[in-house]
């Protein structure tokens, strides 16, 4: 029994750690091209990352029973990969960014 929660724990730690780094990745690339399908990518990811680790805390923190527990993370898994789908087949330009504000200084730039 031991052995399956220190499992669970260090699998638990290994997806929060490479779900937030793709999630942060892939806001940074959303900030820089203001791509919808980028911003959407961003959200499917973070929605698996925030499944997994929900539904993994809720049976060993909460002690809620397994098969609640991992029906809440069904239930983000399948939405995070209903907008990852999205990601992949929205269309459109890029949005482009605002100009940035300039202080002080000649209006002719």
């Amino acid at each position: 029994m031991l052995e399956q929660t220190l499992l669970l724990v260090v699998t638990k730690a290994t997806t929060l750690t490479f779900g937030t780094l793709l999630t942060y990745f892939s806001y940074r690339a959303y900030r820089r091209t203001h791509s919808g399908s980028l911003r959407a990518l961003t959200v499917g990811i973070g929605l698996v990352t925030v499944g997994a680790i929900l539904g993994g805390g809720l049976h060993q923190l909460a002690d809620l029973p397994l098969r609640l527990s991992v029906s809440v993370q069904s239930v983000f898994t399948a939405l995070g990969f209903a907008v990852l789908t999205y990601s992949l087949y929205t269309e459109g330009k890029p949005q482009q960014a605002p100009e940035p504000v300039r202080r002080g200084g000649s209006q002719n730039g």
